[in-house]
């Protein structure tokens, strides 16, 4: 007899130990906002609140195998696909995901407490932007990866967000959410914004007051939390503003267990519980 009633989400993503980015992240962003997070992990992060030193790679095998039993096993409400270790992850998840073409799959390829963030290898951007962007239903990246991205593609600098996320979104990518593309402020209160692109342009932006930090695992609260809100069925545009809203509190309520940078704090007493209606 099935009596899950809680949406699973299937998680695939690095281990920190730290507990504030990675598949540590999205377990507990799912289970503050009442969904149940499946894991497949990626990588093994070495690193504590203030850096990451190294990365160990999981065999793309053992990946798989590990996503193909839950899969066989429960029905999944979501993917979420966070930073990969190799092309050859990338290639596999690419292929598992495609068997569900139904189920929204969040990505945020891109980890900033990762010495490169994620960005150095060429080849692996063009394998996440030609094997999973497509597939995805969000894709979650800042200005500055955006940028980084477009190089594969386009010769020259400049600022060309809508140009750059229109490529994206030419690819069958239902929306491209870019944090922090601006800054505004009144009565000395520092804004910064996060922009929704759909395949039209710009579907709505999102202000939120800027908090001083340092903090680590910022994105991976936001992903997160919006995998959680589509799981519970909410629609693109309502998921991102409630995920923001979510990031907000637990960032104003961050805490600081090491010496390094705060941690975001999942669990900061808001009520986010049910389904859309």
């Amino acid at each position: 007899m099935q009596n899950q009633t809680s949406p699973l989400i299937l998680t695939f993503g690095l281990s920190d130990p730290l507990g504030a980015t990675g598949i540590q992240s999205d377990l507990a962003a799912f289970g503050a906002l009442g969904c149940h997070g499946l894991s497949v992990t990626t990588g093994l992060l070495i690193g504590d609140s203030a850096r990451v030193e190294d990365v160990q790679e999981i065999d793309a095998d053992w990946m798989v195998d590990q996503a193909r039993l839950l899969l066989e096993d429960m029905p999944v409400a979501a993917f979420k696909v966070g930073a990969l270790a190799n092309i050859e992850q990338a290639s596999a998840i690419a292929e598992i995901v495609s068997d569900y073409p139904d189920l929204p799959l969040i990505l945020d390829p891109f980890l900033s407490s990762l010495p490169d963030s994620g960005l150095d290898d060429d080849d692996m951007l063009v394998a996440i932007r030609q094997i999973l962007v497509p597939q995805a239903t969000v894709l979650l990246l800042s200005q500055v990866e955006l940028a980084r991205m477009a190089e594969t593609w386009r010769e020259g600098g400049g600022d060309m967000v809508d140009t750059d996320v229109a490529e994206l979104t030419g690819t069958g990518c239902g929306y491209v959410l870019v944090t922090c593309t601006g800054a505004s402020g009144s009565g000395g209160q520092a804004l910064r914004a996060n922009t929704l692109y759909d395949g039209d342009g710009v579907a709505t932006q999102f202000d939120w007051r800027h908090l001083p930090g340092p903090f680590v695992g910022a994105g991976s609260t936001m992903s997160g939390a919006l995998a959680a809100f589509v799981a519970l069925g909410h629609e693109v545009p309502e998921a991102a503003r409630l995920a923001q809203e979510y990031t907000a509190g637990a960032l104003a309520h961050a805490q600081r267990f090491g010496m390094g940078k705060l941690v975001p704090n999942k669990f900061f007493g808001h009520t986010f519980h049910g389904t859309a209606s």
